[in-house]
């Protein structure tokens, strides 16, 4: 039978094994100098002999680190946070270090709670997790530790945030558009309270006024992030435009209900008029009918790099400022029938 959890081995056990203090066995342990190799090896053997397993709170108050981050959500189930945990996971495994994940799904009391347990946890740092890529008031004055915004901008310039380049990422949609030689070029996107939004609306214009053209209809449609929202903008800017070559999205649920719309108006997608969305939602561009040509935002690769700045704030380097992150173009049928990836 293997050991009850009464009987676990402690590091007594290791320290009598090799014949050293206790303390000698928990700095071998540990790699710290001031134990001489021969020492350090004659422990690490008894500890392997006897399938010692160092528990990692105690590991944390020898060190001053638990090796655990705490990452605060409001929204769990939302679009964007899984992949950006995913990102935050992998970097944080690498390190061997683990992630608490707390929900606190908008709620101020819930949030304190969160941040109360966490650092009773002894977390070394946190990663604060938005889900619109706007800014959001600064936490860091409660937290005694190291903190990242991801997907967020903290309201405090002190602060470190990674966020993606949503200018950015609309430049790359509108001139793969104006390289196709399209010259009416719409835009339908989601609410103009969502700073997004107002974001990708502002790189459009700068893009179209460096090469003299105008946004079709004179202004943006905002709506819904729905595919609804895009089958009823479709036909009104068709009706106000009919000439319309093509369309700008502001997310891949709306350039779906944009394509649909199109084609039943007798559309042909991309001959008459080309169509980008904007996330890279598979479930929505790969199924859209052509497959959708959009701009991705690396949420996995914002995590990595989310916890890679966290990691030097641990070690002393402390940066501050905003980190836009670039996004991709993924060109698929929907501008191009030799669509690629």
């Amino acid at each position: 039978m293997g050991r009850r959890r009464s009987d676990a081995v402690t590091l007594s056990d290791v320290a009598r094994l090799a014949g050293v203090s206790i303390s000698t066995a928990s700095k071998a342990i540990n790699a710290q100098a001031q134990v001489a190799p021969a020492t350090r090896e004659r422990v690490l053997r008894a500890a392997a002999e006897l399938s010692f397993q160092p528990n990692v709170l105690a590991r944390g108050l020898i060190s001053g680190r638990t090796r655990t981050v705490g990452l605060l959500t409001d929204e769990l189930g939302g679009r964007f946070a899984m992949p950006i945990l995913l990102g935050v996971e992998n970097a944080l495994a690498n390190e061997q270090m683990s992630v608490l994940l707390c929900d606190a799904r908008g709620d101020a009391i819930r949030r304190r709670h969160y941040i109360s347990s966490l650092l009773a946890r002894q977390v070394d740092g946190f990663i604060v997790l938005g889900d619109d890529n706007g800014i959001r008031p600064s936490l860091t004055r409660d937290i005694p530790v190291p903190v990242v915004y991801a997907y967020c901008e903290s309201s405090d310039p002190g602060d470190l945030s990674v966020i993606a380049d949503d200018e950015g990422g609309a430049r790359l949609a509108v001139e793969h558009l104006v390289s196709l030689q399209r010259k009416r070029i719409g835009h339908i996107t989601g609410p103009q309270s969502y700073r997004a939004a107002r974001d990708r609306v502002t790189a459009l214009h700068r893009v179209l006024a460096e090469h003299g053209l105008g946004l079709a209809g004179g202004a943006p449609l905002y709506g819904e992030w729905s595919q609804r929202w895009g089958r009823n903008a479709a036909g009104i800017l068709l009706a106000t435009n009919p000439e319309v070559d093509a369309v700008f999205c502001g997310n891949d649920q709306i350039a779906t209900g944009v394509a649909d719309a199109m084609s039943r108006l007798g559309k042909r997608i991309p001959e008459d008029v080309a169509i980008v969305g904007y996330d890279n939602w598979v479930e929505f561009a790969a199924d859209c009918r052509p497959p959708l040509t959009t701009v991705d935002l690396g949420l996995e690769r914002l995590g990595t790099t989310a916890a890679q700045y966290l990691f030097d704030a641990l070690d002393g380097r402390r940066p501050s400022g905003v980190i836009r992150q670039p996004c991709r173009l993924v060109v698929r049928e929907s501008t191009s029938a030799l669509g690629h990836s």
